[in-house]
């Protein structure tokens, strides 16, 4: 009986006009597909989560307040460029749950010595701060961050539950 309920929900989900109405358990729901790379335009202000190469959610973000071009120093405000991985993650943040970006790598480590400054840390994908949570979509208005990638925290909710810890993540200018 539960093989043959599961059958007709995944039926009736992909028949269905709007499957928002149907709750299925097991292996349906566990189908959700999981990204395999984050993706991040600056210049459009786009995040895109990757499966298999095809874009399954894009968002629109905040970046730093000075967002063209490299990350250079800590204090700069500019939201890095390159290739990363989301290496873990935080519920307790001051801002609503926060993805945390490998920056800096071996790379931007050698070229901040080579200038005698530091390359700075702690770059994050977040939510609002604390206490902002009513802003919403509006936050993307301006870039705001001290160098950190910026979304709502509903938006930041769902790439908690899409997005595993150890996922590449590309920024391009």
């Amino acid at each position: 009986m539960k093989k043959s309920f599961n059958t007709i929900c995944a039926i009736a989900a992909v028949f269905s006009v709007s499957s928002q109405f149907w709750v299925c358990p097991g292996p349906v729901q566990a189908s959700v597909l999981k990204a395999d790379k984050v993706v991040v335009f600056k210049s459009d202000r786009l995040l895109l989560l990757l499966s298999n190469g095809e874009t399954i959610k894009t968002y629109k973000v905040a970046l730093g307040r000075h967002p063209i071009g490299q990350k250079m120093r800590l204090g700069d405000k500019k939201t890095p460029e390159g290739n990363y991985y989301l290496d873990w993650r935080t519920a307790k943040s001051k801002f609503h749950r926060a993805l945390h970006i490998s920056y800096p790598n071996a790379t931007d480590i050698q070229k901040a010595r080579a200038r005698g400054v530091s390359p700075g840390s702690d770059v994050m994908i977040h939510g609002l701060p604390s206490g902002y949570d009513d802003v919403g979509e509006l936050h993307r208005t301006i870039d705001w961050t001290k160098g950190c990638i910026a979304l709502t925290n509903d938006e930041i909710e769902e790439i908690w539950q899409l997005v595993p810890d150890g996922t590449p993540i590309e920024i391009k200018p």
